[in-house]
């Protein structure tokens, strides 16, 4: 069950975060250390490992994400609003109003009785063109051609997992385990199976985490080579350099511009992760021994970077609105020109297009602010963590059952993983580990800011947006439990065995689960017996 490269992991942890092991007679690792090592002990068995695991997990994710897409053939929850935004957008370059009881008409395969007039839409749109994308591709007619690009979102989302958790933890088997948990999960398999943006989301803001994983390293090897060159050259360094050549950050702006360009919750991540990067340049000039180093980061680097970020993914974020200033009809477009609408003094340079767009994006703010009417399957964001109130996004029955799809994440997986953000945590304040630190960053800009918002109406399934965070917290806690095959014999067979059978446990858990994440019709009371909780129902 184990990997040479899990030792990897053991050794890369920062040094004294756990105190040495005592000395013991018994042998070191386990019987199935000595099985594994056997197994892989060429460099082509190894090589397959490396590229077989993920692969099967790939497989699995692709599976859980594709099999009966297109059931139920109706709309269901909010994709009465993303599908049909989508497929107008994609033939008007904007997304317009449509008849009333336009539903059944969309679900009998007649999408083509959009209205002209454009509708006010509160959310940017390139979820939408993602979406609209399948329906082009494969018509607009069935339901598994609005799903089938938000599935296939889902499962590069799991191989970007684990490329991260290769990163990380320098373990094939760990890098598998997150991906596997992932795969399994079924808010994530719920979210990858219906027609809404928040998998775009969570794909996008993921892909700027690994940019600044990446960028950590590139950034750190750019300093010594700068500190290199100025100590040869007799130089001081008191406050250090301003790097401006860091690719990666950049890639990372245009991540979370792209992030913001489905919706604007994509702008707490372009925030949270700008201050972790400066606080990461300011204890990386620490260790280099520069004098001033918290003066020099926020003189010098913290401008640069700035600059490297923010109007980058601006940027991005306006170029996803390209058709909506292409397109005259869209709306709002014509603001500026209307009546006594257009700015005066200094600001009327501003062109008219501009003016129109920021008067429309200050209507969108507006809206998301004072968006407080009740919803039956509406979650504090206080209970997220703990699962209280999963959102009920389909229900059909008959007398010969029932058929649900409810975005509720595998139970044992989710509370696994909360418990893990609160231990690692305690590992931040006691060790001070960078892994740590970049994970919980991760979990902080996705969930952190909905605190801001108690009151509005908002549901369980905005929690896609940090979920891969939670499992490379419960990731690296198993990595940790996991431990070297360095360890007595006796304590390596145990912490094998409890990661064996919660791995098993929560494989059972999915399949128990399946049923109502993916709208499969069962007796009533097979329905029934999912609902844990007052909440799940």
């Amino acid at each position: 069950m184990t990997s040479p490269e899990t030792d990897e992991f053991a050794r890369v942890l920062d040094a004294g975060a756990e105190p040495p092991a005592p000395l013991h007679r018994e042998p070191r690792g386990s019987r199935i250390d000595d099985w594994w090592n056997s197994l892989v002990s060429t460099p082509g068995r190894r090589r397959l490992w490396a590229w077989g695991g993920p692969a099967i997990v790939t497989l699995i994710a692709a599976l859980t994400r594709l099999v009966g897409l297109g059931h139920p053939s109706s709309l269901v929850f909010d994709e009465t609003f993303y599908v049909k935004d989508s497929w107008s957008l994609w033939n008007l370059g904007y997304s317009s109003t449509w008849p009333a009881e336009a539903d059944d008409s969309v679900n009998a395969g007649n999408l083509d009785i959009y209205q002209d007039g454009a509708s006010f839409v509160v959310h940017p749109p390139l979820g939408k063109w993602i979406i609209g994308l399948g329906m082009h591709l494969f018509g607009p007619d069935n339901a598994t051609s609005w799903r089938i690009t938000t599935a296939i979102v889902g499962i590069l989302a799991v191989v970007l997992l684990m490329v991260i958790a290769r990163i990380l933890f320098h373990s094939t088997l760990l890098a598998s385990l997150a991906g596997l948990l992932f795969a399994i999960d079924g808010n994530a398999i719920v979210m990858s199976r219906v027609a809404l943006l928040d998998n775009s989301v969570m794909f996008f803001a993921l892909l700027g985490f690994l940019f600044i994983l990446l960028d950590r390293g590139w950034s750190e090897r750019r300093l010594e080579l700068w500190l290199k060159r100025r100590t040869d050259a007799g130089r001081r360094t008191d406050l250090g350099p301003a790097l401006w050549w860091r690719p990666w950050l950049i890639a990372a702006a245009v991540a979370f511009g792209l992030t913001a360009g489905v919706k604007w919750s994509g702008l707490y991540f372009l925030a949270g992760f700008a201050v972790y990067t400066l606080f990461v340049d300011a204890l990386a000039r620490r260790r280099a021994g520069i004098m001033f180093w918290g003066t020099g980061t926020l003189l010098k680097q913290a401008p640069v970077s700035f600059l490297l970020t923010v109007p980058v993914a601006l940027f991005v974020y306006l170029l996803t609105w390209t058709s909506w200033f292409l397109s005259e009809n869209s709306y709002d477009r014509q603001w500026a020109t209307e009546g006594e609408n257009a700015w005066t003094g200094p600001l009327s340079v501003v062109p008219h297009s501009l003016q129109s767009f920021i008067h429309y994006q200050q209507s969108v703010y507006n809206y998301h602010v004072g968006e407080m009417r009740p919803h039956p399957y509406q979650a504090n964001p206080l209970t997220w963590l703990f699962l209280v109130r999963p959102t009920s996004m389909y229900w059909h029955s008959t007398d010969a059952g029932a058929e649900q799809i409810t975005g509720l994440a595998n139970p044992l997986i989710w509370w696994a993983a909360t418990a893990a953000v609160f231990y690692l945590a305690y590992r931040l304040i006691r060790y001070r580990e960078w892994r740590v630190g970049l994970i919980l960053m991760g979990v902080a800009a996705g969930y952190l800011p909905w605190l801001m918002y108690l009151h509005r109406t908002v549901f369980q399934f905005y929690t896609i947006a940090f979920e891969p965070y939670l499992i490379l917290a419960l990731t690296m806690a198993i990595g940790i439990l996991l431990g070297s095959k360095r360890d007595s014999r006796s304590k390596r067979t145990s912490s094998i065995r409890y990661i064996a059978v919660f791995v098993g446990l929560a494989v059972l858990l999915t399949l128990y689960f399946l049923p109502v994440w993916t709208a499969q019709q069962w007796p009533i009371e097979f329905v029934r017996s999912h609902w844990w909780l007052p909440g799940w129902r």
